[in-house]
């Protein structure tokens, strides 16, 4: 039973080893990732040094999450598009484009919502 929870641990081991490696290459290397971890940075400072309420934080939270990952899963879905190459079907562009589109989307509707919670906390100190 030992060798099974230790064989179970160091797979967990490697399985997190492997996720950090992919969030140190993304953060590397996609600019827009970059930016995205830059405006969730401002989100989370923007969040204590408010004192925002606990409910609105969490929406906060989720919603930087949200992003994160569709960032992740859109340079996932172009780097398997670009492997495909040079027989690319004529679609590749539009999954691309869509999954941009899916990223933006989210940042928009994001930033409206943070307008939304920050305003009146920001008001107050104006």
């Amino acid at each position: 039973m030992n060798d099974n929870n230790n064989e179970r641990m160091g797979s967990f081991q490697k399985s997190v080893r492997n996720a950090f490696r992919g969030l140190i290459y993304v953060t590397k290397t996609e600019k827009n990732f970059q930016m995205e971890l830059l405006a969730a940075l401002v989100v989370v400072v923007l969040t204590i040094f408010l004192n925002v309420e606990s409910w609105e934080a969490v929406i906060l939270i989720f919603l930087v999450m949200w992003i994160l990952v569709a960032e992740l899963i859109n340079t996932v879905l172009e780097k398997v598009v670009d492997i495909m190459k040079p027989r690319i079907h004529p679609y590749a562009r539009i999954i691309k484009d869509i999954m941009a589109a899916t990223v933006l989307i989210s940042s928009i509707f994001s930033l409206a919502v943070g307008v939304i919670i920050f305003w009146p906390y920001i008001e107050k100190l104006l």
